[in-house]
C-alpha cells in the first residue's frame, strides 16, 4: 500500500493565513445588488417596513424575508478548545471562524461565530435562547464536559431549531463510520471485538454512546480519563461517567490496551507507546484524535 504524505504546518505559517489580507476567516456581504439609491431603499428604509410588517403577522414569513433559514449560530464558551483546554471565550473564536467557513464551503450555509463569555451553564443557556430567533440553527463547539451536556439537552427541549453539538455527535459519527469500515477490511466482529477510549470528554462520550448503539457490548469498552480507567466501585464518578464503568481489574492505559482490538484516542498526545500497539490484538485498529497533536 502506497504510503500517504502527512502534510506539516508551522505555527508561523498558520498565523500568516489567518493575518494575510483581511484578519480572520470570515466577512459579510450583501446577496442583494446595492448599486443604486433605489436598491439602498430597497434594503433598508424605506423598503424593510414591508418585512417587518409581514413578520410581525407571522413570524414564519422570516424564513421568506431574511437569511434565517440558512444562518448557523456556531457557539462557544472556549472551556474546552480541542485538546488544549480552558483557553476562554475570546482564545476559541479563530475555531469558531474556522467551523463557519466549512459551513459555507461545504454546505453553502452561512454561519456566524458567537463566543459567550461565561462557564455557568445556566446563563449560556439563557444567552443562546435570547438571540436564537435569528437563527435556523445552533452548532455548540469547544464546551467543556458535563456542561456541554446539559446545555444541548435543555437547548433542544426550549428551542424550535435543530441544536447540534459538533464535538460529541460529528465526532461520534465519523469515527463510527471508519470503525465500520475498518472492522470489514480487518475481519472483525463487531459484537467480538474490545476498544478501549482514552479520554472522557464530551467527544469521548458520544463516540462509546454509538459504538454501543452499533453493537459494541458495553462490557468490551473501556474508558479511561485522567485518574485511569473507569471501572464499578470508583469513588467520585459523575452520571455521564458512571453510565460507562465496567467490572475489570484493570486501573491503567498499558493494562487496559493489552489485547484490545480498537483504540480511540480523544485525551492528549504522546500516551500511545509502541509497546503498548505491540500488546494489542492482530492487526489493531487505531484512531489517534487528540487535537491538534495526536496520540
Amino acid at each position: 500500500m502506497k504510503k500517504t504524505k502527512i502534510d506539516h504546518y508551522s505555527d508561523r505559517e498558520a498565523l500568516d493565513f489567518h493575518n494575510s489580507n483581511k484578519a480572520g476567516k470570515i466577512e459579510i456581504i450583501s446577496s442583494k445588488p446595492m448599486t443604486s439609491k433605489r436598491d439602498l431603499a430597497l434594503a433598508y428604509s424605506p423598503g424593510v417596513a414591508a418585512p417587518v410588517r409581514e413578520i410581525a403577522k407571522n413570524p414564519d414569513a422570516a424564513y421568506d424575508y431574511t437569511t434565517k433559514g440558512n444562518l448557523v449560530a456556531v457557539i462557544s464558551n472556549g472551556s474546552a478548545i480541542l485538546g488544549m483546554g480552558n483557553l476562554g471565550a475570546l482564545a476559541s473564536k479563530p475555531v469558531m471562524e474556522g467551523k463557519a467557513v466549512l459551513f459555507k464551503r461545504f454546505a453553502d450555509i452561512d454561519a456566524i461565530d458567537l463566543e459567550i463569555d461565561s462557564s455557568n451553564a445556566n446563563e449560556i443557556i439563557k444567552s443562546i435562547k435570547n438571540f436564537s430567533k435569528s437563527f435556523g440553527g445552533i452548532n455548540l463547539e469547544d464546551i467543556a464536559a458535563p456542561d456541554c451536556f446539559i446545555i444541548e439537552e435543555k437547548l433542544k427541549e426550549i428551542l424550535d431549531i435543530p441544536v447540534f453539538h459538533d464535538d460529541q455527535h460529528g465526532t461520534a459519527i465519523i469515527t463510527s463510520a471508519a470503525l465500520i469500515n475498518a472492522l470489514d477490511i480487518s475481519k472483525k466482529n463487531i459484537k467480538k471485538i474490545n476498544i478501549v477510549v482514552n479520554g472522557a470528554g464530551a467527544s469521548a462520550m458520544a463516540c462509546t454512546n454509538l459504538f454501543k448503539k452499533s453493537g459494541v457490548p458495553n462490557k468490551n469498552i473501556k474508558m479511561i480519563d485522567r485518574k485511569g480507567v473507569i471501572y464499578r466501585g470508583r469513588d467520585n464518578l459523575n452520571q455521564w461517567k458512571s453510565a460507562h464503568a465496567i467490572e475489570t481489574k484493570d486501573r491503567t492505559l498499558e493494562q487496559a490496551i493489552k489485547g484490545a482490538d480498537v483504540f480511540l484516542g480523544l485525551s492528549t498526545k504522546g500516551v500511545l507507546t509502541k509497546k503498548m500497539v505491540k500488546s494489542m490484538s492482530k492487526n489493531p485498529i487505531i484512531f489517534a484524535c487528540a487535537n491538534p497533536d495526536p496520540e
